[in-house]
């Protein structure tokens, strides 16, 4: 029969009184105790103990027991932070699951985590989210209001995770409301709480200058994608890719709708292509049934308005509506050959293009997309993952 050795400064989480191994209906029906192992048992292989003898012995799963084993070393680390141990022993109880998703965090980070997480009785979700938000937080420099959130704050950085959520939604809707209600609960510095409240109180009308322009009631919004931005979306879109130096059969050509299919949501196009990209689903293209397509540019100097020095070292996608061909608005966005010839393509206004009596293009500009800055990712140090 199992019995881990025990260790008078290192409590027993496997065994009852008796020294015998806990039944699993025990392990399943009752939060477990997240207490500190000792070390023949945190390495299981040097006492012959496999993951899988482990789980038959005590009920307890390989996944289960990782979650266990690392939860303890993060706890560990707080004790040796000298966090507070008032907080260290909030996770004594069940705690394994929120010690485990701060794992990532440098040791300041979790301490400032540990504290947030504990103050405000949040879930498994919940501290994954915040863990994340605090991860991601150094990454969205440049970001609309960034420098109005606190990175030292755990409270701020969930709470500029939600304003963002909130910004994919570029018309006021109920999940706008609730993302920005989330961001004001969450937010703890005075700067933060302003930004998000002038947002709601506003309705969530904006007026963007800089990046995109809205002009006219035409908004083409210029978004940076996000390294990991997609992974974590909730719902993403598959579109077909051309390049800028393609010509207008290209386009025409380029599969019209691609979907999920299935319970497993198996993307089905109705025909074969050779670029695709897969893109958050934001707002301007979540919502069309088909036609959307995106041009890749070398670089941002195809865009018809003021010019940044980014234009000429970054590379951009412009996802255009081939559904939408008609030049209607004077400050509408659209996509066209090149002085007509149809071997290659740029972006005009709608005004430049009625003063040449061009009534019709390859489709209204939705959105343009900047690529993801690597230089800026945050890694942590060896060190900061013990």
């Amino acid at each position: 029969m199992f019995s881990p050795s025990l260790n008078a400064h290192k409590p027993l989480f496997l065994s009852n009184s008796n020294n015998k191994p806990f039944s699993s209906p025990f392990l399943t029906q009752q939060p477990l105790f997240f207490l500190r192992l000792s070390k023949p048992t945190l390495n299981p292989p040097q006492r012959c103990f496999t993951p899988s003898s482990l789980e038959e012995a005590t009920g307890i799963s390989g996944v289960e027991q990782n979650r266990l084993v690392v939860g303890a070393k993060v706890r560990d680390s707080l004790v040796q932070s000298n966090t507070d141990p008032e907080i260290v022993a909030s996770f004594d109880l069940g705690g394994a699951e929120l010690l485990y998703e701060i794992r990532l965090l440098s040791a300041s980070q979790r301490d400032a985590a540990a504290r947030y997480i504990v103050l405000n009785k949040m879930d498994a979700k919940g501290a994954q989210d915040l863990a994340r938000a605090m991860k991601d937080f150094p990454r969205r420099r440049g970001d609309k209001f960034w420098e109005n959130f606190d990175y030292t704050l755990p409270g701020d950085c969930l709470s500029f995770l939600y304003y963002r959520q909130s910004r994919e939604h570029k018309k006021p809707s109920e999940s706008r409301a609730n993302s920005l209600q989330m961001a004001l609960e969450a937010a703890e510095s005075e700067k933060a709480k302003s930004v998000v409240l002038k947002e709601l109180e506003e309705g969530g009308e904006r007026k963007e200058k800089g990046d995109g322009e809205i002009a006219g009631g035409v908004p083409v919004p210029v978004v940076r994608l996000k390294i990991g931005e997609v992974a974590e979306a909730t719902s993403v879109v598959v579109l077909p890719v051309c390049r800028s130096e393609d010509g207008e059969r290209k386009i025409l050509e380029a599969p019209w709708e691609c979907r999920g299919q299935g319970e497993f949501g198996v993307v089905v196009a109705e025909k074969g292509w050779e670029r695709w990209v897969v893109l958050p689903g934001w707002e301007p293209v979540l919502g069309l049934g088909g036609g959307a397509v995106v041009v890749a540019f070398p670089d941002a100097r195809v865009l018809p308005w003021k010019a940044n020095r980014w234009y000429k070292e970054e590379s951009i996608l412009v996802v255009a509506d081939r559904g939408r061909k008609e030049v209607k608005a004077d400050d509408g966005f659209y996509l066209v050959t090149l002085d007509g010839t149809g071997g290659g393509f740029k972006v005009e206004r709608g005004s430049d293009l009625k003063e040449r009596n061009v009534v019709e293009c390859l489709g209204t500009v939705l959105m343009v997309v900047r690529p993801p800055r690597y230089d800026t990712d945050d890694q942590m140090n060896d060190e900061d993952w013990n």
